[in-house]
């Protein structure tokens, strides 16, 4: 359907959209034109399959040009979201993970109010094939999922980035959705939680806390989910590291003594 009114000043801003390895040059232009539907700017794509810039990508957004020549290119999910301070993730499938569940219009409302108080916030999208894999909904501390049809969940990446884009738009300026405690310092951010995170299973390593290699990769995933669902604030990470200090430091005076 034709909207287009080059009249009217465009609405920009809003979380970031992170593509994760998308694999068609024109689902990549068909999710920009969604984000610019939803008044969405901060385009972000990880290892996009036919690499960047992609002309398919750019004939397929029809008017959000500006969204793909601005959007940004990540090596790593963790890159893309480092600077973040809320991450969702949108995905079908159920996990095996204690997180928050929340439907677009209720994710939107929550997107609304951390943006409104100053936070970087963002949303996550798998590629076509699969969808996001375990390790990228762990760094989300909210998964969204569409109360859709339940013997046909699945949504083409375009879709499900209009379905987030809508919902964001529709909620408005004013409707709040969860609070965050008042007189906090400020949110950590991805990059800060994932410092302290390779910290920790490092100094877990040492010690042996992973006897069970297999286990490892599981074990990981839910330490950070335990810590993730805390919303640490800087501080708390600051105190975290920390207590890391003070433990190691004893364990290295308890083996001078011995």
């Amino acid at each position: 359907m034709a909207g287009t009114d080059k009249t009217q000043a465009s609405v920009t801003g809003g979380p970031a959209v992170i593509l994760i390895e998308p694999q068609l040059g024109e689902n990549i232009g068909f999710a920009a034109r969604a984000m610019m539907n939803g008044g969405l700017s901060d385009l972000r794509i990880v290892k996009p399959r036919d690499g960047w810039p992609n002309p398919k990508a750019l004939a397929a957004a029809s008017g959000a040009g500006l969204v793909i020549e601005t959007a940004r290119i990540f090596e790593s999910t963790a890159e893309a979201v480092g600077d973040l301070q809320r991450v969702f993730a949108m995905t079908a499938r159920p996990r095996e993970m204690i997180k928050p569940v929340a439907t677009p219009r209720d994710a939107a409302s929550e997107l609304r109010h951390l943006i409104d108080e100053g936070h970087r916030a963002g949303v996550l999208f798998g590629p076509e094939r699969k969808g996001l894999d375990n390790d990228d909904v762990a760094l989300a501390d909210t998964v969204v999922q569409a109360p859709l049809n339940p013997a046909h969940s699945s949504m083409n990446l375009g879709h499900a980035v209009m379905v987030m884009s809508y919902e964001w738009f529709q909620v408005g300026d004013d409707t709040r959705g969860r609070f965050l405690n008042e007189g906090r310092t400020g949110i950590a951010t991805k990059e800060e939680l994932l410092i302290f995170f390779e910290r920790l299973e490092t100094e877990l390593d040492a010690c042996g806390f992973f006897h069970v290699e297999e286990k490892r990769p599981i074990m990981v995933r839910n330490i950070r989910n335990i810590f993730q669902r805390a919303e640490l604030t800087e501080r708390e990470v600051r105190t975290l590291h920390g207590i890391v200090s003070g433990l190691t430091r004893r364990k290295l005076g308890v083996d001078e003594g011995e």
